[in-house]
């Protein structure tokens, strides 16, 4: 009996040796499950034989394409419905105070006539000093910020018509005035840098696209060609919408042309001004406030929605760092490169045409819509001209896709053409007052005079596109030269508004045919290869030390002193990654380490600085080698 007992014992000790603790046990399945769990882990992160590098970097660069894409269409209707908003409600606004008995019923001695002549003084004369800070304004705030700024000071001058008053009218107009320049050189600039970026992402293979470099000559001319059609096929709509307020709210309180030429006695090129005799009463009745109030708010409903196109749908036009190096070269060189861009002999000979295309915009909104038009068809006929004018010039902006299987020269030229032929026909047409039949002649001209400032408007913003194409660093001084030299143009049409017709066509005339003569010595150069003079554009001035432009430049130390700094500072780098190799060598010794860590130390690469993290997953490794070679032994 005593031996059996023994025995037993004797078994049941061993069974308790031979099974170990629930604790080791459960540190054992630990282990398995970190082991099946970083296999996992190397599973995920290794190559997958169904990734396809090729083809997700060509789904990348479509998307990138369709953005480019999505930033165009959204530039253009933005800008339509801008000016939309605009022409309307200045239209509108015009009208209701030249009647007299709205001036005396709803305003009395405000004086309307005054705060609209000074309003639109204040309109078309501050441009003239834009060519001073739109370049700064461009390259401070960037493109895309400028146009929604600019959409905002639009949207602002339609808010003060709820309060028509002088200190609302006037500030907001010179405010609309200073913004003119930047909004259309932010327009051209950012169009044509849509076509580069489209050219980048088409072509992202090519070796110069991704280092970055210089565009090749001509590379990107069709894109650019294509998207200044799209824009300038968008934008003229605004001429048709502009005249929907005119159209469904004004017309119907019209009086009929026999009252309001009654006085008139001559019309087109025999008479001087405007339209001289025109009745001081052209409403029949009164529109009710607040159906004016209600106009208002739908615009400014539009205003806002155009703010929010710029905001939402366009992208920026340039990378952060560009954008950076373009404002690095320093705000004096900003400032006077625009007038030293004027050595080259391109944008020289260029001038004349950029003036008449200032000259020719405004006059057939003013002068052929009013001295021709309104005079001889009367008030309720200026819609129709108008919207015929804006669908002919936005319909035959598509032609300036003849550009890319014809020569560059052929809009500007087919355009002058057209405006020749219409000029001397306007010299030589006898017109009078109140004559319905002239309708058709008059719509026919207006078709006319679209399609060729169709073709002359779209034809210089691709021309100077393409000239242009491979310097993206100067596109914002070549379109603020291009929209100064319009907004000058303006001025002159708005100071001529009282020189007799037949001397503003003679103008008009002259502008075209000197517009004419210098692109064609301008090409004639172009094909002797004449070198022209471009300003050099200085370097940006910043560090790229540490994380790149995010320290403060010294505008006072000088080349050598930088450098010293530099130097001290990569010393201090140096000795402070040796201590810290130093360091975790002596940690490697006094916890036993593997030699890895000591190869690694002595590697070139732990010599550099060793981020806090790498020394605690560094730790976290010896832990974890340290517990495994226990349990190993165990």
């Amino acid at each position: 009996m005593m031996e059996a007992c023994e025995r037993e014992e004797l078994v049941a000790d061993a069974e308790h040796l031979a099974g170990p603790p629930n604790g080791i046990e459960n540190e054992l399945l630990d282990v398995g499950q970190e082991d099946h769990m970083q296999g996992q882990m190397e599973e995920f992160l290794g190559p997958q034989a169904e990734y396809n590098e090729e083809e997700e970097e060509r789904k990348y660069y479509r998307r990138k394409r369709l953005g480019v894409i999505k930033n165009v269409l959204g530039a253009s209707f933005g800008a339509m419905i801008v000016y939309s908003v605009y022409m309307g409600l200045l239209q509108m606004q015009l009208i209701l105070h030249y009647d007299m008995t709205y001036r005396e019923v709803k305003y009395s001695n405000l004086g309307l006539v005054d705060i609209d002549r000074k309003m639109l003084m204040g309109i078309n004369v501050t441009p003239i000093i834009g060519l001073l800070y739109t370049p700064i304004l461009i390259r401070f705030l960037g493109t895309k910020w400028m146009m929604f700024l600019a959409s905002g000071i639009y949207a602002l001058f339609v808010s003060t018509n709820y309060w028509e008053r002088y200190y609302t009218l006037v500030p907001s107009a010179v405010a609309i005035g200073v913004a003119i320049v930047p909004f259309w050189a932010s327009l051209g600039n950012y169009i044509t840098r849509m076509a580069q970026q489209y050219y980048e992402y088409v072509n992202y293979r090519e070796e110069h696209v991704q280092e970055q470099k210089k565009l090749p000559k001509g590379a990107c001319h069709s894109y650019i060609i294509v998207f200044q059609s799209v824009f300038h096929i968008i934008y003229h709509l605004s001429f048709v919408f502009a005249e929907f307020p005119m159209l469904f709210v004004l017309n119907g309180h019209l009086r009929e042309s026999d009252h309001i030429l009654y006085n008139v006695k001559g019309c087109g090129a025999n008479i001087s001004g405007v339209i001289p005799g025109f009745n001081s009463t052209v409403l029949v009745n009164l529109p009710r406030s607040m159906l004016l109030i209600q106009v208002e708010s739908v615009l400014m409903g539009f205003a806002f929605l155009a703010m929010l196109i710029f905001l939402v749908l366009c992208g920026a036009a340039y990378r952060p760092t560009e954008e950076i190096d373009l404002r690095s070269i320093g705000w004096g060189n900003i400032f006077q490169l625009p007038f030293k861009h004027f050595r080259d002999y391109r944008l020289r000979l260029l001038c004349p045409f950029f003036i008449y295309s200032g000259f020719e915009a405004l006059f057939a909104v003013t002068g052929f819509s009013l001295s021709y038009g309104v005079c001889v068809l009367g008030l309720k006929k200026l819609w129709l001209l108008i919207v015929v004018y804006g669908l002919s010039c936005s319909v035959f902006s598509s032609l300036s896709l003849c550009l890319l299987r014809l020569p560059r020269w052929v809009c500007l030229v087919a355009g002058s053409a057209v405006h020749v032929v219409l000029l001397v026909a306007l010299l030589a047409l006898p017109l009078y007052p109140d004559q319905p039949r002239y309708l058709g002649p008059l719509l026919v001209i207006s078709v006319l005079w679209g399609l060729g400032t169709a073709l002359i408007k779209t034809g210089v913003s691709t021309l100077l596109g393409m000239l242009y194409a491979e310097d993206k660093e100067r596109l914002d001084f070549i379109y603020t030269i291009y929209h100064w030299w319009q907004a000058i143009a303006i001025f002159i049409v708005y100071l001529w508004s009282n020189l007799p017709m037949r001397a503003k066509l003679s103008i008009l005339l002259a502008t075209l045919l000197l517009a004419c003569y210098c692109y064609w010595v301008m090409e004639r150069r172009l094909a002797n290869k004449d070198p022209y003079r471009l300003p050099r554009i200085p370097r940006p001035r910043h560090k790229v030390k540490g994380y790149r432009y995010l320290e403060e430049d010294n505008s006072d130390e000088s080349d050598s002193e930088g450098s010293e700094e530099d130097d001290e500072d990569d010393r201090d780098e140096n000795e402070d990654g040796e201590h810290v190799v130093e360091e975790m060598r002596a940690e490697d010794r006094e916890e036993g380490g593997q030699d890895a860590g000591v190869q690694g130390a002595d590697s070139p690469g732990a010599r550099r600085r060793v981020p806090e993290g790498h020394l605690r997953r560094r730790e976290d490794a010896h832990v974890m080698e340290g517990e495994r070679e226990e349990r190993e032994e165990w």
